[in-house]
């Protein structure tokens, strides 16, 4: 990958980890907000635990190089469930946040999509192969 690539694909990835670390806190500490929105979609408490591991394993991914492609996926799989939440049963606007969550929902889906395409050539098997090795350094 050339500077710009590499400099570009950190960025989004401690982007991503940021957004997907901060809200970590608050899910595994079982503060009010993320229990009334897991309660919202009926989820509570097995979708917050669920949620927070899984975030928890696109962080890691997130920030090694070598796993950041399957780190961008996860975090875009997460966060299309997310925003679809959002969409579908929360609403932009959630507890009179000014639609703060579902717009870093979005940040974070289209940062990891980012992570995913710029460090394409780390992906195993097929997808790697298709992708072209030699793109995942740094």
């Amino acid at each position: 990958m050339t500077k710009t690539r590499t400099f570009l694909a950190w960025a989004l990835q401690v982007l991503a980890a940021f957004i997907l670390g901060q809200t970590l806190v608050f899910k595994f500490s079982g503060a009010a907000e993320p229990v009334a929105l897991f309660e919202a979609l009926g989820a509570e408490p097995y979708g917050r635990w669920g949620t927070g591991l899984a975030e928890l394993v696109a962080v890691i991914l997130l920030l090694r190089p070598r796993w950041a492609a399957m780190g961008g996926l996860l975090t875009a799989g997460l966060m299309v469930g997310a925003v679809g939440a959002h969409l579908t049963k929360l609403g932009i606007v959630w507890n009179d946040d000014g639609g703060l969550l579902f717009g870093m929902a979005v940040v974070a889906l289209f940062s990891g999509l980012g992570v995913a395409f710029l460090r394409r050539g780390s992906l195993p098997g097929p997808l790697g192969r298709l992708a072209g090795k030699g793109e995942a350094s740094a």
